[in-house]
């Protein structure tokens, strides 16, 4: 901004550093201009299609004017209802489609406006990390304060939750939660949220559950709900996604669940900011919800076969892998001695001189250094070929390009 620039930013973007998965995209973007066939394991933007069915209605309901005009705020009632039927359905909770059940522009619009309605100045939040950058900022948009809790194993991060709740005045307001874990694809069980809800009621503290990886799960795993804990809807809500299971990420369609002050709260404020989903969208996701399991479970599958290609792959090659259970992403750490680059400029290498496009852990936090998320978006075929790139890049090209012992890369932590 030049010195006689009449504009003058709120304070709070000044919490917001440069969104560093931008900088990453728009190279990718001029490097795919230049004529380079870039592998894209960086966004979890699925390539695979939607559902037929729900492509159909949309196109059908589209030919209506009707559909045209504003929609209804809160969702579709007909939509919120079979929600309700899909958590009666797969998790055994019975909800109030008309009070404990909103529709969303996705999750992440979802989130952020919750944390509008839910946080100001003096609040301070919970969240896991590594974590998903809109956990951490959409409650610093809001102006609460953010403490960082370092993912652990389940009796260390509950020990550490507790320990916040009983050092800390006044004591944190939300916590947030995320399994299947972006980016870590760390999972839950149903007693992690027993124990979470039993402190939500000891110290009096929200909880959001950031849902959106529900049904993407493999090996037998089945992703719990934690509104299938006795109580848990005395204490939050929950926040589901049509982007991952259904393909649908550009339509922008998703949901939040459970306590109704919470959700009335987030209804209020999306009232002042949105006219909900266009209406289309809406009847195209009852299809989804009520015609489509058999395609979501043929997706879980897909992915299921891609993650193990790339583990099996990265493995061949050395890297250090814990095989993941759900989601849609693998959690790599950086080889010796690469890892003295940092994940940054490890990832910008790739990129530059291997062709593969992935996310350095340091986008997600601190906690996320040394580490890369590559997403299961692209195919099977296109996954051995980056495995092969990455491999050439490793043998012939890296090693050039290692930091010396010792010396540091300054890097821009996007999230």
């Amino acid at each position: 901004m030049s010195e006689d620039s009449i504009v003058r930013f709120a304070q709070r973007m000044d919490q917001l550093p440069p969104y560093l998965f931008g900088m990453i995209n728009n190279t990718r973007m001029q490097k795919r201009s230049e004529g380079h066939d870039v592998i894209d394991l960086g966004m979890g933007n699925p390539t695979d299609p939607a559902p037929d069915a729900v492509t159909q209605k949309l196109c059908e309901v589209v030919q209506d004017p009707k559909s045209h005009r504003y929609p209804v705020a809160a969702g579709l009632r007909n939509l919120k209802r079979e929600i309700a039927k899909y958590y009666r359905h797969d998790y055994g909770v019975s909800l109030d489609s008309e009070s404990e059940v909103l529709c969303t522009i996705g999750s992440k619009e979802g989130i952020s406006h919750i944390c509008l309605a839910l946080l100001g100045p003096g609040d301070t939040v919970l969240v896991p990390t590594p974590a998903f950058p809109i956990h951490i900022y959409a409650a610093i948009i809001a102006g609460g304060n953010v403490i960082r809790v370092p993912l652990a194993d389940e009796e260390a991060f509950l020990e550490r939750i507790a320990t916040m709740c009983q050092s800390l005045y006044p004591t944190p307001k939300v916590l947030i939660l995320n399994y299947p874990h972006n980016p870590t694809s760390a999972v839950a069980d149903i007693d992690l949220f027993r124990e979470v809800v039993k402190l939500a009621k000891k110290y009096r503290f929200m909880v959001i559950h950031d849902f959106a990886y529900s049904r993407i799960t493999f090996d037998g795993y089945v992703a719990p709900s934690f509104l299938q804990v006795e109580g848990a809807r005395e204490v939050g809500v929950e926040f589901g996604s049509f982007s991952k299971s259904y393909n649908m990420a550009g339509w922008r369609i998703g949901y939040c669940v459970g306590n109704r002050e919470m959700i009335a709260g987030l209804a209020k404020i999306k009232g002042y900011y949105d006219y909900g989903i266009f209406s289309a969208i809406q009847i195209a996701g009852i299809v989804a919800l009520r015609d489509c399991a058999s395609e979501v479970e043929l997706q879980a599958r897909i992915y299921e076969q891609r993650r193990d290609v790339l583990c099996q792959g990265l493995k061949r090659l050395g890297w250090p892998i814990n095989v993941p259970r759900a989601g849609m992403f693998v959690w790599a750490k950086i080889p010796e001695p690469f890892d003295q680059m940092g994940s940054l400029e490890f990832a910008m290498k790739l990129l530059e001189h291997a062709n593969v496009a992935v996310a350095p852990g340091i986008g997600f936090g601190e906690e996320g250094e040394g580490y890369l998320r590559l997403a299961l978006v692209e195919n099977e075929h296109r996954i051995r070929q980056a495995i092969r790139q990455i491999g050439k890049f490793m043998r012939t090209v890296g090693q050039s390009h290692m930091v010396p012992h010792g010396e540091e890369v300054t890097s821009i932590a996007g999230s």
